[in-house]
């Protein structure tokens, strides 16, 4: 063979392998983007400011178990898992809003340790031995060497225990304790069988959840039980399993009416002892929901911090009732256990739910959920109304199976108004208007202050009707808490204006006059003298020595300065007050200036008393009141502002993985998680999606493109897709927007333009467009 024809093989030998070579990189970063969303969260993000209902590692979307471990057990701020605490003091099954339970803990037990075993059980750990991920647990006690795992299905909590081979092993069940946010009670264990144990405790009450809650649950392990011991000093149990193996599985499933259907709950969720199975059916079922919105661009962290705060968004408000549909109503005079209604297969039509309050819910979950996630929206409004025609009352924070009254105001009603103004809920609207109706009448949930139990007067609704405003004080007194009435007069104005917008749906013409009418009211604690919203006391006379920049003087977790711009229903209006587009956005302009040197929040702590600087600040996103204000902007032709605030907030206040930071305030139960994914991809809505074909305000998305999946059983697209072209850190700046190849002029789009599909293309630029 001539050398030139080998030399030409040799070349094209070369070429081919080139090709495997860049073929085989191709593959190997097409696997490495195709990494499972899953294993994208950071779950320790924040946690050393938690709070009890904050963390929730081996769980699933809105489960009834969230089972992690617990190093803090006193209170419900700074509790449940704190990284920052060194020692595990049990692994507990329930974290959610005033309420928790079952807390357990594996042990060895030696001779020197058997006397005391039952008040010093706790255990030193590291993170450096802990592995965290959506649905799974695994962490090595330092004391007793026992590597604890820990899964869930939606409401039994599964472990796996690994003890060391020659050592007695016992499980410790520490019933009757302080847990979180309230006192373990009355907690009693007994024996079924060889391996089967079942048992209850009582939730007991606080300030917040006036009324006792029973958590009953059963017990099934894989090993026999050889006896059981009862400490009467601390009420604690001891579970020995001498003949166990070195690896122990235990299921407990949980259940607010009976053992029965606690036992039931595990037949019907987890009849198997597959831990690992279990392991990859929740990471499956976490994957698909944070599947539903795909980012692509930004850094690896913007990335891992974005699917952290999807997870956050998915976890909170937790279900209450059983696989068959039981579940507890506390509503009435003497505790009942409620049916929910039944499909044609015999499984509830939905679940019911527990919930922290929706107040401040219209500027997040509202638009995430009502876009990603419908059939969840769906499900709560059901939820919702169940405790209406339990108890004559939607609720705004229900815990233990009644209401709470968390907070202020009817803050479902944009809620149930957004999910009936994108198409979500079609049925019944009749009933749910009067039930909606209700809350803002005298006698409704707007008359009630913050845990206001007993009483309706703190709200002030009476004043507000006949006067226009709630004074501050009222001249009553004190009942329940968050008694600040310019606060309460903006949210009740905008929430009145929500529900006129049903009210004109269902061409209840007066009614939609009416509170249109009181919608207004927020002009009352508008002092266009000072520029600001300002209290009034019952005569109607301003506040004296009004400081703008004072918390809770007349505002509710908030000060005059952040509260003023709270009339997201009527922007214009409060413009005209202010003097015209030009000075409103100079304004707020200025309140971003003096906040951003305090990085936009008012500090982690949620009583921001304690931190004196940081309550003045003129804007807070660590806190819901102010949170929609970079998006005012857009309202007052200044887009160019919305877009550089809100890229400045994401990065000063909402950026990186840290446990030391994350929301830098309070995350109640997926509101400020929400709100992160939305200005991160760049949507938002105003007044909460509540008007006919609902509108998003366009911001200025992080990420060069997002996927939204739209549920094919609400919507008629496939998919929503934004594109920001030459999308960059600088790059922040929209010049062009098409939507469908067809030029947007106002940086808005409709909810109908979104859910029939389509390509929002975004030119972007580091020079703003005047």
């Amino acid at each position: 063979m001539k050398l030139d024809k080998i030399y030409k093989i040799g070349r094209i030998g070369i070429s081919l392998f080139l090709v495997f070579l860049v073929s085989c990189k191709t593959e190997k970063n097409a696997v490495a983007k195709k990494k499972p969303l899953v294993d994208m969260v950071y779950p320790q993000l924040d946690t050393e400011n938690s709070r009890w209902f904050f963390f929730s590692s081996a769980s699933r979307p809105f489960g009834m178990v969230n089972l992690s471990p617990d190093t803090e057990i006193n209170g419900d701020w700074g509790g449940g898992y704190k990284y920052t605490t060194d020692t595990i003091k049990g692994f507990s099954h329930i974290h959610e809003w005033q309420m928790s339970g079952v807390s357990v803990m594996p042990v060895t037990i030696s001779t020197a340790s058997k006397k005391d075993i039952f008040t010093s059980f706790y255990s030193k750990f590291s993170h450096e031995t802990e592995k965290i991920t959506p649905g799974y647990h695994s962490v090595l006690l330092d004391k007793y060497q026992i590597t604890a795992e820990l899964t869930s299905t939606k409401r039994v909590g599964f472990h796996r225990y690994t003890f060391p081979e020659k050592e007695q092993k016992a499980i410790l069940f520490n019933l009757n304790t302080i847990l979180g946010p309230c006192d373990n009670t009355n907690g009693i264990l007994q024996k079924n069988s060889d391996d089967e144990l079942s048992g209850s405790l009582v939730l007991s009450t606080n300030f917040r959840r006036p009324k006792p809650l029973t958590v009953f649950f059963k017990i099934k392990l894989n090993t026999p039980i050889t006896s059981i011991e009862h400490d009467n000093k601390t009420n604690n149990y001891l579970i020995n399993l001498d003949k166990a193996d070195k690896t122990v599985l235990m299921k407990v499933g949980i259940s607010y009416t009976s053992v029965k259907n606690a036992s039931n709950n595990i037949q019907q969720e987890l009849p198997h002892w597959n831990f690992d199975q279990v392991v990859t059916d929740s990471k499956n079922e976490w994957n698909n929901l944070l599947g539903r919105i795909e980012v692509e661009g930004g850094t690896t962290t913007d990335q891992r911090r974005f699917y952290t705060d999807l997870w956050h968004a998915l976890q909170g408000r937790k279900m209450i009732s059983d696989a068959n549909g039981a579940y507890p109503d506390n509503t009435g005079d003497k505790f009942r256990i409620g049916q929910l209604p039944l499909d044609k297969q015999g499984k509830p039509k939905f679940n019911q739910y527990n919930s922290d309050s929706f107040w401040g819910a219209q500027w997040t979950i509202n638009t995430l959920w009502g876009l990603a996630y419908p059939e969840i929206m769906g499900e709560f409004v059901q939820s919702l109304m169940q405790y209406y025609k339990d108890g004559g009352m939607i609720p705004r924070g229900p815990s233990g199976g009644n209401d709470t009254f968390v907070m202020t105001g009817a803050s479902t009603t944009p809620f149930i108004v957004s999910a009936i103004q994108k198409g979500i809920i079609t049925e019944d609207l009749g009933n749910i208007y009067t039930a909606l109706k209700k809350n803002h009448m005298l006698n409704g949930i707007m008359g009630k202050a913050g845990y206001e139990h007993t009483t309706d007067i703190g709200g002030g609704l009476k004043y507000y009707i006949d006067n226009g405003f709630v004074p501050y004080p009222i001249p009553e007194g004190e009942f329940g808490s968050h008694q600040d009435g310019a606060s309460q007069t903006l949210e009740y104005a905008y929430q009145d204006w929500t529900l006129a917008q049903l009210a004109k749906k269902l061409k209840h013409d007066d009614d939609y006059n009416y509170f249109m009418a009181r919608a207004k009211n927020y002009q009352n604690v508008f002092d266009t003298t000072i520029g600001w919203m300002r209290p009034k006391d019952v005569n109607g006379k301003w506040l004296e020595n009004f400081d703008p920049y004072k918390y809770e003087n007349g505002f509710i977790e908030s000060n005059g300065a952040q509260s003023t711009w709270f009339v997201p229903h009527d922007i214009n209006g409060l413009v005209a007050l202010m003097g015209g587009k030009e000075k409103a956005a100079e304004k707020l302009n200025s309140q971003f200036q003096a906040s951003q040197k305090l990085k936009f929040t008012s500090g982690t702590s949620h009583d921001a008393e304690l931190h004196p600087e940081f309550s003045r600040i003129p804007i807070n996103f660590g806190n819901q009141p102010s949170i929609q204000t970079s998006f005012i902007f857009n309202l007052l032709g200044r887009p160019d502002l919305t877009q550089y605030w809100t890229r400045n907030v994401v990065k000063e206040t909402f950026s990186g993985l840290s446990p030391a930071t994350g929301y830098n305030g309070d995350e109640d139960q997926g509101l400020m998680g929400s709100l992160n994914v939305l200005l991160k991809i760049g949507l938002f809505q105003m007044n909460g999606g509540t008007e006919v074909n609902p509108e998003y305000q366009i911001g200025s998305p992080i990420f060069n493109k997002v996927s939204i999946q739209l549920n094919p059983n609400y919507y008629k697209g496939k998919k929503f897709v934004i594109n920001a072209n030459n999308n960059s850190p600088e790059n922040i700046y929209i010049k062009e927007i098409k939507y469908n190849n067809i030029p947007v002029q106002n940086f808005s789009i409709s909810h109908s333009a979104i859910t029939d599909g389509g390509e929002l293309n975004l030119e972007m630029s580091e020079t703003p467009k005047h």
